[in-house]
């Protein structure tokens, strides 16, 4: 088993925990919390997908793919912004909504045949670097460089920008913000609506890019929850969120390949030869998503990670401690 190979199929399924981390973490800092993300990413892979079937262009599809995922999401917008309902209870609604619209929609699509993917490539001269080179820069998605610039993007318009004050200002005390101007409700419609676009753009990442060419199911198989667990981890910061992506989707390919009947690092695979650790292993990362989603849950330790103060509270104008 080659580490290279590893760290690098790491790096190409970890662009899609990115995309969903990404998004999530744009509308937590706003004050929202949507549990909706497989849901939405399910929508985007589905879109994706039957878009470039049907037109032949992959590009299209991920136009598509955003652009559903963002419409679908306004509708846990309405219900906890305007309607101030709970958060869970809609996030949670919005993924079985999601869900139960991408196999509606998609039946059959998994015996659709194939189609146009996203082109690859590698950069020549980056792609040269020792250990660096064929890891990152080495026959990847383009969707995969996107997303190598989206983290200092990201982080620079969080952390550097006046539009970025303004997130932090309505997801940390919407009450100040308002009496700022600050327009609570539109922002946090907005990026609920980014996080949207991008949860989306995942779910059309593993339709058009990394997986080769198909949707079910399966296709999300659980990243969406993932993604939510990977925000607590990243402590609500965008490049600690591309290193837990990154990680993720190594461990991910390392547990498949231990699967197989290969060498292990030079030495005979000792799992291959028993089930239960197969079912064990493949159960890691999902057991790590709960554990991280319930110290998150806790208030004291919410505030100990830097968690957004308004996050998961409705801002009602004129309330007091809001």
């Amino acid at each position: 088993m080659d580490l290279i190979i590893i760290l690098q199929a790491g790096v190409a399924s970890g662009t899609v925990l990115l995309f969903a981390t990404l998004g999530e973490l744009f509308a937590e800092r706003s004050g929202v919390l949507n549990l909706g993300v497989e849901g939405m990413m399910l929508i985007g892979a589905m879109f994706a997908f039957k878009t470039a079937l049907a037109t032949g262009n992959p590009w299209l599809g991920v136009l598509v793919a955003m652009l559903a995922a963002g419409i679908i999401s306004q509708i846990h917008a309405f219900i906890t912004v305007t309607l101030q309902a709970d958060q869970v209870v809609s996030g949670l609604s919005l993924t079985f909504l999601g869900t139960g619209i991408s196999l509606v929609l998609g039946e059959g699509l998994s015996k659709a045949g194939t189609i146009s993917l996203l082109p690859r490539f590698s950069f020549p001269l980056l792609s040269q670097i020792p250990l660096i080179g064929p890891i990152f820069f080495t026959n990847h998605s383009v969707l995969v460089y996107i997303g190598y610039l989206l983290i200092p993007l990201a982080w620079y318009y969080i952390n550097r920008t006046r539009p970025g004050m303004h997130l932090r200002a309505v997801g940390e005390y919407p009450a100040a913000a308002d009496a700022l101007g600050i327009n609570v409700y539109r922002l946090r419609y907005f990026y609920v609506f980014v996080g949207g676009l991008l949860a989306g753009l995942a779910g059309a990442t593993i339709s058009l890019a990394i997986s080769p060419g198909w949707f079910s199911e399966l296709t999300t198989a659980g990243q969406g929850w993932i993604a939510v667990g990977l925000v607590i981890f990243a402590q609500w910061d965008p490049m600690r969120a591309a290193f837990g992506s990154y990680a993720f989707g190594a461990l991910r390919r390392l547990i498949l390949d231990i699967q197989g009947p290969m060498t292990l690092f030079g030495l005979n695979n000792p799992f291959y030869y028993n089930p239960y650790w197969g079912f064990f292993l493949q159960m890691l990362p999902y057991a790590f998503t709960i554990i991280v989603l319930v110290i998150g849950s806790r208030e004291a330790m919410r505030k100990r990670l830097g968690a957004p103060a308004a996050l998961g509270n409705p801002y009602i104008r004129g309330a007091r401690g809001l």
